[in-house]
């Protein structure tokens, strides 16, 4: 039995890795394969694999059938691997230039096999050390303003539409999001990780119960709203960029659910280098103002030629729509940045903060601006009234 018709799942190894690769035909059969397993995230095995004569090159991606940051006693289900391929391949049909091309899926053995963006960089990583992205807040919100919109009932067949929905049910995935971003760090839970200088901050917040009020009601919104597919965990880090291209990967927590969550990935992901670099504030707002503008305009766009919403010219439905995506977006950024700082699974931008002092300060200040946005996410009516209140 070979390696494309077994369907017993089995994890790979660098060297059934190579024969995957060999038995598709991607690569010419004189080809001299080499294999590095690259992924350093928690949940998949990633190989990047390689002709030594010509360079050329793709990405396998396989599910493990636990959580890989916490091992076999977090089990999850394989499902993530069909259902993140699935949710690439409409994300590329929707928006060809941001999304990678993907060659083969095999759903027994939950491997995807993709193209390979390592002559990008990865978006938190370029960032952190200063590289300049014109184009990132643009080609984020044209995506977003196209994925949003053409799986929403304004875009799509409400009939396709319930069917997408049903097929993009994802429980292990939307688990971890309602835990670790809604639920965990604000109570004291053993998933928390900070720093011990930061446990007052972290119990003023777990008593602060009209912050958790706000809370409950933006995790409720995950969990009841089906406004749009989402790609689930829109952070910098599963972005590649160049100073001219952006590509999309990893949209494995992809689910039908309230759009605000990914707008809000976004903004909450472009401002933790707000809040780790002062010197990069006004940069950094200037990006969002940009993304938030660019992505208001392509939908508004978007609804005016291409709605099937019978209600579509009724004055103040759009407005109020967008509203509605602005604040939840600010909610949703708000619990973003504090999981980050004190949940498990922290960002870069504030934990290579090379002294303790500073790291501390960014920590505190993240958490303030994370409270901030959460209490106040209902009154903010634009961006700009965002950056006044923060930082």
């Amino acid at each position: 039995m070979t390696l494309l018709q077994q369907e017993t799942y089995e994890p790979l190894t660098e060297e059934t890795a190579i024969q995957l690769a060999k038995k598709l035909n991607i690569f010419n059969q004189e080809a001299n394969l080499v294999c590095q397993e690259i992924g350093d995230g928690n949940l998949n095995y990633v190989f990047h694999i390689t002709d030594r004569q010509n360079g050329q090159s793709l990405i396998i991606k396989q599910a493990l059938p636990y959580a890989k940051v916490v091992g076999e006693s977090w089990p999850l289900s394989l499902n993530r691997a069909t259902i993140e391929a699935e949710a690439l391949k409409l994300f590329k049909s929707l928006t060809p230039n941001f999304i990678p091309e993907v060659y083969y899926t095999n759903e027994a053995l939950a491997i995807t096999v993709m193209e390979d963006l390592s002559h990008l960089t990865i978006a938190r990583s370029g960032l952190i050390q200063g590289e300049n992205y014109p184009h990132l807040a643009n080609h984020l919100g044209t995506f977003l303003a196209n994925s949003l919109f053409f799986t929403s009932d304004y875009g799509l067949n409400p009939i396709k539409k319930k069917e997408l929905v049903a097929k993009f049910i994802n429980p292990d995935l939307c688990k971890i999001t309602e835990d670790l971003i809604f639920t965990d760090p604000f109570y004291d839970t053993p998933t928390n990780e900070f720093e011990e200088e930061l446990k007052d901050d972290t119990q003023e917040l777990w008593e602060d119960e009209p912050l958790k009020l706000q809370v409950a009601l933006l995790k409720k919104k995950f969990l009841t709203e089906t406004e749009a597919l989402l790609h689930g965990d829109l952070h910098t880090g599963s972005i590649f960029a160049s100073y001219e291209e952006t590509k999309i990967i990893d949209p494995e927590f992809a689910y039908f659910g309230p759009a605000g969550f990914d707008l809000g990935q976004v903004i909450a992901n472009l401002l933790f280098q707000a809040i780790a670099c002062e010197q990069k504030k006004e940069k950094i707002f200037a990006e969002i103002e940009q993304f938030w503008n660019v992505f208001q305009e392509k939908f508004t766009h978007l609804w005016n030629t291409q709605s099937i919403e019978p209600y579509q010219h009724l004055n103040g439905f759009l407005q109020q729509l967008i509203q509605k995506y602005f604040k939840d977006a600010i909610g949703f950024a708000g619990c973003e940045i504090i999981r980050r700082t004190i949940g498990l699974a922290h960002v870069a931008d504030l934990d290579s903060i090379e002294t303790l002092e500073s790291k501390l300060v960014a920590k505190r200040r993240a958490l303030e601006t994370g409270r901030k946005l959460i209490l106040n996410h209902q009154q903010y009516l634009s961006i700009k009234d965002v950056f006044k209140d923060i930082l």
